[in-house]
């Protein structure tokens, strides 16, 4: 092997090296942050509880989200049609819990359904109507980080909606969900479950942290207040619509780590999937012609090399 070809060699590993690197930072960058709200809450009450080791809980998520790309490629090939619903109070982890299942997923095959609160116009459409729009056609998956569920829950404690509009979904989402299990869709339904002083401590965390801050809208204040009317919504709805076509899964959430790892392992044993033979990958060789000269870029339009 000539020196060239080493060279060659040394820079491609140092590539793929780099590559890994980053690919490993973007976890650490959200664990750091995780760690960064554990030092604040520390500083107005008791140290928060280690939890899980760093390095098992590293290895179990790589490994995780492995079986989630395998899971990925038998969706496209067999072109299933997978949603699942994520449901919970406040800061129980639904969305750190979506983002490490996404994390390592094409968005084209994986997307994320977070819908605003409803228009003046879909509000005198059809309930189940704007969610719709959102189902996956053949070889996607859809994770709804909350879900026509909000009649249920926020819309129920809040009075956004009258009782008969409440009785109505009652009536009909066992029925909805019927409708697409029959079409082909694999429904898996969360609850994120997580105690009154998780809940507590997390909006701790929350109001003295200014990168979170944001999170806290009047409403989420207010559903703190109301935590025992949530609860007794959080109950009829389970036990309303927990039906054998589409049963509900809880989420033990008060532990961040266990619950996203927890959470992931249940989803891939929901759909049966097998690794899948990619397409060879047979990358072309670079075109070189001789009359092409690449054009000097301004200074002037450069982003500064700050770091």
């Amino acid at each position: 092997m000539s020196e060239q070809m080493i060279a060659d060699y040394s820079e491609q590993a140092r590539h793929m090296y780099d590559d890994i690197l980053d690919s490993f930072d973007e976890e650490l960058e959200m664990e750091l942050d995780d760690e960064r709200l554990d030092a604040l809450a520390g500083e107005w009450g008791p140290a928060p509880s280690k939890g899980m080791d760093r390095r098992v809980y590293f290895r179990e998520l790589l490994r995780l989200q492995g079986e989630l790309v395998k899971l990925q490629g038998w969706v496209v090939e067999n072109k299933l049609k997978v949603v699942v619903l994520f449901e919970g109070r406040d800061a129980a982890g639904k969305g750190g819990a979506i983002k490490r299942i996404t994390q390592r997923l094409n968005p084209r095959v994986c997307r994320v359904a977070a819908l605003p609160a409803p228009s003046e116009r879909e509000r005198t459409q059809w309930y189940f109507q704007r969610y719709v729009p959102h189902l996956p056609a053949a070889g996607e998956m859809v994770l709804f980080d909350r879900s026509w569920y909000n009649r249920a829950g926020v819309e129920k404690v809040m009075g956004f909606c009258t009782g008969s509009e409440y009785e109505e979904f009652f009536r009909t989402v066992p029925e909805f969900e019927k409708m697409l299990v029959r079409s082909g869709i694999i429904l898996i339904k969360y609850w994120f479950s997580i105690t009154d002083n998780e809940q507590y401590q997390r909006f701790l965390m929350r109001i003295n942290d200014p990168l979170k801050q944001w999170k806290l809208s009047p409403m989420d204040l207010e559903s703190r207040r109301r935590w025992e009317d949530y609860t007794r919504a959080k109950e009829e709805m389970l036990a309303r619509t927990h039906i054998a076509e589409a049963p509900w899964w809880i989420v033990e959430a008060d532990d961040k780590k266990r619950a996203r790892l927890n959470c992931i392992h249940h989803l891939l044993t929901q759909i049966p999937y097998a690794e899948t033979e990619p397409e060879p990958i047979v990358l072309p060789a670079r075109v070189f012609n001789a009359d092409y000269l690449r054009s000097p870029v301004p200074d002037e339009i450069i982003v500064p090399a700050v770091y």
